[in-house]
């Protein structure tokens, strides 16, 4: 057992990562404890390929709240323009580097292990004991898991690991889907948002040739970046309360500026707009609105959308609206009856792999993470209340626990719009802030 630290973080992604930094910003000691050796870059930025670019460009990319063209000025003497759209690889080499400066200051210290439980001590702090059966002692937890893998479509039931593979991310994934490219044989993505476009990149840079075909219940796909005239609206301009009300004020302001123009114009009210709806209207809105908002929120860089326009052209890749009905393997290759839209019948396609990019866990309760699970159990944290995360309150604390925080992705519930790195370093700057008052206590 070790003795007591600061905070201990649980999660090396960009949220952890920076939390470990600002931390150490405030004098504040910190242990950041990840399982998969990528802390620094986590999921998102660990990726080697540099036809995978960022979505934003480097200059609101910046990694300290106080500094968002922190970013741009790290890699302008690299070629770089603060209005390009810099490979995801290069931002995984600053974030690291950032680690790594916090690192060398003697604050924050990095445990590569896995975290099964954790549990508030007696007299108060927090205790989390890892794999390998070591127990970390801290006055405070952070829990900064980040995205979570789907839970595989029932139809996947039974099937080999060779053949689907359910989270792209794991080195079991991306192994996968190099031997599909060396096959040349066809493909089938479940999904067709940012993880899709993620995959078929990575399967034309590994020399796929075969064909793609990319399906879900809609058939829609990410939007590209453009150029467009901003137009800014007043809080007060924009309804609030109304789901419905607000959608048909988006229709009609995109009528007016452009679609591009208005959903940027609601970026800096989101997590207002959002705790001002009703569970009710929340849910309508993650049952029917979200394909949609998703599409034209998280846009891809031009560079990869005009890839994407190309391997659609030469009928490589096909985007189609419909379902898998079933799944089974037959002589070394995957069946899959594919229900298109509109159509009563499913027809029977060959594929040499299928991949699940579904996105990420839709439901906290379903989560296999030993770690949160063990807080559920426990009493200490429970799901918010539509399950998109944990429920916690407006500064981000654990409800039902003391000196408990958790970040990014996790907080889905209360925020919403929580996983792209402008809204994290807000939150994640801030719970620094917080912490910092609370251990003065």
């Amino acid at each position: 057992m070790t003795g007591d630290t600061g905070v201990i973080i649980v999660g090396g992604g960009f949220s952890g990562t920076m939390l470990a930094a600002e931390l150490a910003r405030r004098g504040i000691r910190a242990t950041l404890v990840e399982r998969s050796g990528r802390e620094g870059r986590g999921t998102a930025y660990s990726t080697p390929e540099d036809a995978h670019l960022l979505n934003v460009v480097a200059a609101k990319m910046g990694a300290w709240a106080d500094e968002p063209e922190h970013f741009a000025k790290t890699v302008e003497g690299e070629g770089y323009q603060p209005g390009d759209f810099v490979p995801r690889r290069r931002y995984g080499e600053y974030l690291s580097g950032i680690l790594q400066e916090a690192e060398d200051s003697g604050l924050v210290t990095v445990v590569r292990a896995d975290a099964q439980s954790a549990g508030p001590r007696a007299g108060g702090g927090w205790t989390v004991a890892l794999g390998d059966g070591t127990e970390l002692n801290a006055k405070a937890l952070v829990v900064a898991h980040g995205n979570q893998a789907p839970d595989p479509p029932e139809a996947a039931t039974g099937i080999s690991e060779q053949l689907f593979v359910n989270d792209p991310w794991s080195d079991e994934g991306r192994k996968a889907v190099e031997r599909a490219a060396a096959l040349n044989s066809d493909v089938l993505l479940i999904g067709t948002g940012l993880t899709m476009i993620d995959v078929v990149l990575s399967l034309d840079e590994a020399g796929h040739r075969g064909q793609i075909c990319a399906l879900s219940r809609r058939g829609l796909a990410p939007r590209a970046h453009a150029e467009h005239n901003p137009a800014p609206v007043r809080i007060e301009e924009v309804p609030q309360g109304s789901l419905k009300a607000l959608w048909e004020w988006l229709r009609s302001q995109s009528a007016r500026v452009g679609w591009r123009a208005a959903v940027d114009s609601i970026r800096p009210y989101t997590h207002q707009i959002w705790q001002a709806l009703t569970d009710a209207d929340r849910l309508r809105f993650l049952r029917h609105a979200r394909p949609w908002w998703d599409v034209h929120r998280h846009r891809i860089a031009p560079e990869v959308a005009g890839r994407i326009k190309q391997l659609v052209q030469e009928g490589r890749l096909h985007i189609v609206a419909a379902r898998v009905k079933a799944m089974r393997e037959e002589k070394g290759q995957l069946a899959v009856a594919i229900q298109r839209r509109g159509m009563e019948n499913a027809k029977s396609v060959n594929f040499c792999l299928a991949v699940n990019c579904t996105g990420p866990l839709g439901a906290i309760s379903e989560s296999d993470d030993p770690l949160l699970n063990s807080l559920f159990d426990g009493g200490h944290a429970r799901p918010d209340s539509l399950d998109l995360g944990l429920d916690v309150d407006g500064r981000s604390r654990i409800a039902g626990a003391k000196r408990a925080w958790a970040l990014g992705p996790l907080t889905k519930g209360r925020f919403w719009e929580i996983t792209a790195v402008p809204d994290i370093r807000g939150q994640v700057a801030t719970v620094a802030d917080d912490i910092a008052e609370e251990l003065k206590r």
